[in-house]
């Protein structure tokens, strides 16, 4: 963990800068992946040593679904262990990475569109943590979390997520954390380690069609995608980063796709990089 002296430095005005950091929609799956060695866990930490090394880190985590945006602004946010049921080697998990103040206060800013709140009681959760410790395992950039707004359709989202632009111009990297595919009332224990169910299929194979062809105007209307997609997002918290992702995306930018798996039958593990 950073003192507070190297904090003061973490915590200074980034400046531009000319490389534009990559934009990654992460399929998080499991809180076990943050303490195992898998398929999973191993490309997260494949990309952290693949991408520019992060001035920050902001994520949008379907675990922080609130009324009205929120973005985290204290020095040292704490680990949060939301989750239930599982072997006490994940409640012992400690994510020490320092916050910036500054870059809350300067993100909030920069969106116009909706108020943004500067809090000082969330902290990382499993969202962010399970991915961050095996792509930056030295916790030592500093991590933001930005809430979504449970009130606010995908479309105000997207433009969310435009505002802050800028941000990947200083070396910021905005990090979308749910699933594309996400729903825990039709899992499956048979297909743990891998498969699901048609629609499931159906569905992950749509979502990377429209997004590798840019076409982002479906993917915020997906409530009129069928049958399918109301089973594959039954509730929209782990779909929206994604939103969040794509609302970043600028013209003529590569993506590509990683971790395209189904497991558990109703759950993908599909994640995204643009550029």
């Amino acid at each position: 963990m950073a003192n507070l002296a190297q904090l003061k430095n973490l915590t200074g005005n980034l400046p531009i800068q000319g490389e534009l950091m990559p934009v990654l929609f992460i399929g998080h799956g499991s809180p076990m992946n943050g303490i195992e060695d898998n398929e999973f866990s191993q490309k997260w930490a494949e990309t952290g040593k693949t991408i520019p090394v992060p001035k920050a880190v902001i994520v949008v985590s379907a675990h922080w679904f609130t009324r009205g945006t929120a973005v985290t602004a204290m020095n040292f946010p704490k680990t949060i262990h939301d989750f239930g049921g599982f072997p006490q080697a994940l409640f012992d998990v400690n994510y020490p990475a320092p916050g910036n103040p500054v870059l809350a206060a300067e993100t909030a800013k920069l969106i116009t569109s909706t108020d943004v709140v500067l809090d000082h009681d969330w902290g990382l959760d499993h969202g962010a943590w399970t991915v961050l410790q095996h792509m930056f395992p030295a916790a030592d950039i500093p991590v933001l979390q930005l809430s979504i707004d449970y009130t606010k359709d995908p479309r105000a989202h997207y433009e969310i997520a435009a505002e802050l632009y800028q941000l990947r111009r200083k070396g910021v990297l905005i990090l979308g954390s749910g699933n594309m595919v996400h729903n825990l009332r039709m899992m499956s224990w048979e297909m743990m380690d891998g498969g699901g169910y048609d629609w499931a299929v159906e569905m992950n194979e749509q979502f990377k069609t429209l997004i590798l062809n840019r076409e982002h105007q479906p993917l915020m209307n997906y409530q009129q995608m069928g049958k399918a997609a109301m089973l594959a997002i039954p509730t929209p918290e782990h779909y929206l980063p994604l939103i969040y992702t794509l609302g970043l995306q600028q013209d003529h930018e590569e993506v590509s796709i990683f971790n395209d798996k189904a497991v558990g039958g109703s759950l993908t593990m599909t994640s995204v990089r643009i550029g």
